[in-house]
């Protein structure tokens, strides 16, 4: 048998249908804090006091607020090697499907940076066809409170007053665009992300521990339906059981040998 990084590749280069799973251990590599866990605080309050629908009721102007910072941190940070590595793979071959957990943009940011080089080169592939499937939301979308309307939204947030924060057209509030606690996942987003997950002969983890159900399950789909299961990261994961090949490292270091287009 060849070395794992080779029978990975082969797995990958010969499945019709890849699915890439990624976590918080991809954007970590870029600097984007977990805001949960020790140093999660913020002011004097745990993501858990504001990231569920009660707390915005009660205070929108300040779960607001803790958005607006959480934003302003990640629009300084920059796509990694694997975002980039990832982007590239998506825009140059068929059949791959992106899901993640993760509210930040750096898989978008990653693929428009390798959309402009293969544009550069000559080639002409939309950065939108690496576009995720967001289990969690995104912090760069609102959506409103009254007419449920969604929308891209990247301006700076106003806390001074309630007057000040986002609304919609339609003058109701907008609130982030991301699953709080207590709250489902979307359902268009879950039935796409086991629907691809089902189809894959291939599952790639990436950055996630797969400890946040129901999220978690879509790779256990893939395995289910007799797909590869690859694992790429440096601590214990949930899906030892289930993997095929398993890299013990950070994502910037072995994603790009693994999806090294001609390698």
């Amino acid at each position: 048998m060849a070395d794992p990084l080779t029978d990975a590749r082969e797995l990958l280069a010969a499945a019709p249908r890849v699915l890439i799973f990624t976590g918080a251990g991809v954007s970590a590599e870029s600097g984007v804090p977990t805001f949960r866990g020790p140093g999660g605080l913020w002011k004097t309050f745990r993501p858990e006091e504001l990231a569920t629908p009660e707390a915005f009721g009660r205070d929108p102007r300040l779960v607001w607020e803790w958005y607006g910072w959480r934003r302003e941190i990640v629009a300084r940070c920059a796509p990694n090697p694997a975002h980039l590595a990832i982007g590239l793979w998506m825009l140059q071959r068929e059949g791959v499907t992106l899901v993640t957990q993760n509210v930040d943009d750096l898989h978008e940011r990653g693929a428009e940076e390798a959309a402009g080089g293969l544009v550069r080169e000559g080639h002409d592939v939309p950065a939108e066809r690496a576009t995720p499937v967001r289990l969690h939301g995104s912090l760069f979308h609102v959506r409103c409170t009254g007419c449920g309307t969604r929308v891209a939204h990247r301006e700076p947030i106003d806390a001074t007053s309630e007057a000040t924060l986002p609304h919609c057209a339609c003058g109701s509030l907008q609130r982030p665009d991301v699953v709080w606690f207590g709250e489902m996942l979307p359902e268009d987003a879950l039935e796409r992300a086991f629907t691809a997950a089902r189809a894959a002969g291939v599952c790639l983890v990436v950055g996630t521990a797969g400890a946040v159900h129901p999220a978690a399950a879509v790779v256990h789909a893939t395995a289910g339906a007799g797909g590869a299961v690859i694992v790429v990261d440096p601590g214990e994961t949930a899906y030892e059981g289930l993997t095929t090949l398993r890299f013990r490292a950070a994502a910037g270091e072995v994603v790009p040998q693994l999806l090294a287009v001609g390698a």
